[in-house]
């Protein structure tokens, strides 16, 4: 079998028959030169919220089971088109679903993660010479059920199937062509990076840096894959690679990243006994699937913890605040009017010089910040969602502006 590349399309790069069209050009073009090629690809444009949508307008909180069987559907549309219009070019291909490319998952629906990848039928398929196009964002459990890995879901199954196949490399196109210093729609001068270390990725990607999915940098990261992250418009573009150990300047801060669609929930311990309780939140929530993309307990002095999960991977946010709410009555507070500002880099944990510079920005904007989190590679600032832009601006001026 030739050298294998992995090739992942986001929504807006199949949003509809001409961009499919395009895409499917790229992707022969590909195979042209010797490779064999896996496409990944998302569901058309909007397609995912029109299906949860119409799963709504009939209850407004449907089961994970069937919501999962529900949206799957997007992905399968977006495969069989990209299929067809691969083979009117005259190359061959073959589209599979999630469970027929051999994704095993969890069995936790809406937010499965990946077991392992059984690639056989691929293997088969690109041993006949065909190109092999997948369903992203699903999978299948041991017990048959019909998962999905949450959104962003398609990058995630690209970087599974490149382990798994040992391709040579994974391209994730979407429509800008690599990672920021920060979103260019709010910083206009932020700057293309040509490389970004792994670690450092999936910091960003969780805290608001859309450009790629945080599960699919922790495998990733896991397996030591390295990703370039390129766009659709100009494919031959050299986007930026996302690796480890990469091969950057001596940069002290990397990029910012603003997060919006936050779900705070803080415990205070105001009854005796219950401290040890938020520790088991989750379960006592009835949301085992979906996991906190940063928390902090206190278990010692003042007593309490802080957790933040991200909105988007709640499709019964109501659910979820009520019986929280029920199970920790006058010791719990849920919002959705709290963002996160996140300044990755290096240089936070490696050069002291640079402490000095984050306590004098966190001083000059107190009056903005609710709570500050540090990490090795990160600092977080917790801010009203009106003030994330703001503060996202002023941190990229100080940290991060060019000159």
């Amino acid at each position: 079998m030739s050298r294998v590349v992995v090739q992942k399309y986001g929504g807006s790069s199949v949003a509809d028959i001409e961009k499919i069209q395009n895409v499917a050009r790229h992707v022969v073009n590909t195979a042209r030169q010797g490779y064999g090629v896996v496409v990944v690809v998302s569901a058309m444009g909007k397609t995912t919220d029109v299906l949860m949508q119409l799963a709504k307008q009939i209850d407004p909180e449907p089961a994970r089971r069937e919501l999962d069987m529900l949206l799957t559907v997007g992905e399968r549309v977006s495969m069989s088109l990209l299929s067809i219009a691969v083979n009117k070019m005259g190359q061959e291909a073959i589209s599979f679903t999630g469970s027929q490319s051999g994704i095993i998952t969890t069995d936790s629906h809406s937010n499965a993660r990946i077991i392992e990848v059984r690639p056989f039928r691929i293997q088969d398929e690109l041993a006949r010479g065909k190109i092999v196009i997948v369903a992203g964002y699903q999978g299948t459990s041991y017990s048959r059920e019909i998962t999905t890995l949450g959104r962003g879901g398609s990058d995630t199954t690209a970087v599974a199937l490149a382990a798994a196949l040992d391709a040579e490399r994974t391209e994730i196109y979407s429509d800008v062509d690599g990672v920021y210093t920060a979103d260019p729609r709010i910083v206009p001068e932020a700057f293309r990076l040509e490389e970004v270390d792994l670690d450092q990725m999936m910091h960003l990607s969780k805290f608001g840096a859309k450009v790629m999915a945080a599960d699919a940098m922790e495998y990733a990261r896991k397996k030591n894959i390295a990703v370039f992250a390129k766009s659709t418009k100009t494919p031959d573009s050299p986007g930026t690679i996302i690796r480890k150990n990469p091969a950057t300047d001596d940069r002290l801060f990397t990029a910012v990243a603003g997060k919006k669609d936050v779900v705070y929930v803080q415990f205070t311990e105001t009854a005796r006994g219950s401290g040890p309780g938020f520790l088991s939140c989750m379960s006592a929530a009835g949301s085992e699937s979906v996991m906190p993309f940063m928390s902090h307990v206190c278990l010692q002095g003042a007593r309490g913890a802080t957790f933040l999960y991200s909105m988007e991977n709640f499709h019964d946010l109501g659910s979820f605040k009520r019986r929280v709410a029920d199970g920790f009555a006058g010791v719990v507070d849920v919002r959705t009017d709290i963002g996160t500002v996140t300044l990755v880099g290096a240089g936070i944990a490696e050069d002291p010089g640079t402490h000095t510079r984050i306590a004098a920005f966190l001083e000059e904007h107190s009056g903005l910040i609710h709570q500050v989190f540090f990490a090795p590679l990160s600092v977080t600032m917790l801010v009203s969602v009106s003030d994330v832009d703001h503060l996202v601006k002023d941190t990229h001026d100080l940290f991060l502006k060019r000159g």
